[in-house]
């Protein structure tokens, strides 16, 4: 009887202890699944780290390329083209003649100022001769006081017109010498308007007969927009490329900066120089002006981190306690798959990449692996 009852106890406590350890394992099943239930509730957002690097500049834009120097010639007075000596793409010196103008009445009006010229000479020599011999007369009382001041007033008046005529004599001249078209500089000729026997006429209603460029050096001017002209600064390097030379890129050098908008279209003019000795380039010539520098300190995102709600432009950042917080950024510049960020961000913060439309400020997430996007 003892035995038996020795064994039911022991029975029943086996099946005790066999009880409790089913609903422990029982409870923390439950526990691991509330805990799995709870993970899959969290909303999982993949995150990068914001950093501040040196990011690259590149600015494209047109450029217009002329001449280091660059003249239109015409004539100064009216005539016929008697001969010219310098065709379009022809080198030419400074200095050099390039064409010869007749011209008949500037010829004539010449020599009609020398005559005039010559009767001034005459008139003021016995204008000169008679007022010295009155002074004479005058000192023994031949002559009167008043006489004698209307010889010296004709003496002055005598060389007066003599300085006239000298003075009209050489301006004619000073035209005349204009009948030779000379080159203003060393350069190219481009272009050549006459031909032999045409009539042209002078400044302002004449038309230009040549037009030279010295294309040694070159100067591509290029219009900068408001926005992107405090990026551009003198001394910074820029990639030329033109139309008829593709894949094939020249550097020149930013010399001039006009510090000023244009009214109209809100844009600065930047010079640039390129030395043009082996004739890469053509005056005249339309070029893609490409500017690379490297900008310190900027912080930039991909553009799919950004959230664009009526609140404005944002990025959603997650803090220590995986939570998330909209933050309000002031975007910069757009580099095509990245927009530098001015403010809103200090470049330390954990961005989230892709965020979904639905979340939420406060909103507790699940990070997954770093997407490998930042800056």
């Amino acid at each position: 009887m003892k035995s038996l009852t020795k064994t039911f106890f022991a029975a029943l406590i086996i099946m005790l202890v066999l009880g409790s350890a089913g609903i422990l394992s029982r409870e923390h099943h439950l526990d691991d699944l509330k805990k799995e239930a709870e993970e899959n509730s969290l909303q999982k957002v993949i995150v990068f780290s914001a950093a501040s690097e040196d990011q690259p500049l590149h600015i494209d834009l047109p450029g217009d390329v002329v001449g280091y120097r660059d003249a239109s010639l015409y004539a100064r007075s009216a005539g016929y083209v008697k001969e010219w000596y310098a065709d379009i793409g022809t080198e030419v010196k400074k200095g050099a003649l390039i064409a010869r103008i007749d011209t008949p009445e500037l010829d004539a009006q010449v020599k009609q100022a020398e005559a005039d010229l010559i009767t001034a000479k005459t008139q003021y020599a016995l204008a000169k001769s008679t007022a010295e011999r009155w002074q004479l007369l005058s000192r023994t009382r031949t002559v009167s006081r008043q006489d004698l001041e209307t010889r010296l007033a004709d003496e002055k008046a005598k060389k007066s017109a003599l300085d006239s005529a000298d003075a009209h004599l050489k301006q004619l001249l000073s035209l005349q010498s204009f009948e030779e078209i000379r080159a203003p500089f060393s350069g190219r000729i481009t272009a050549r308007n006459v031909d032999i026997g045409d009539l042209v006429q002078g400044q302002p209603a004449g038309r230009e007969l040549f037009h030279i460029a010295d294309d040694s050096k070159l100067r591509i001017f290029v219009q900068v927009p408001q926005a992107k002209s405090g990026d551009i600064r003198v001394g910074m390097h820029a990639k030329l490329s033109v139309p008829e030379n593709p894949g094939k890129t020249y550097d020149a050098e930013v010399t001039q900066n006009s510090g000023a908008m244009d009214r109209n279209s809100r844009a600065a003019m930047v010079e640039l120089i390129y030395d043009n000795a082996k004739k890469a380039l053509k005056a005249g010539d339309y070029a893609n002006v490409s500017f690379l520098s490297k900008e310190k300190g900027r912080t930039v995102i991909p553009i799919t981190s950004l959230i664009f709600r009526g609140e404005g432009l944002q990025v959603a950042t997650v803090d220590e306690k995986h939570r998330i917080h909209l933050v309000k950024v002031v975007p910069g510049r757009d580099f095509g798959q990245k927009m530098e960020i001015l403010s809103g961000i200090d470049g330390h913060e954990l961005i989230v990449d892709n965020p979904p439309d639905s979340i939420m400020e406060g909103q507790e997430v699940s990070e997954a692996a770093n997407s490998g996007k930042e800056k």
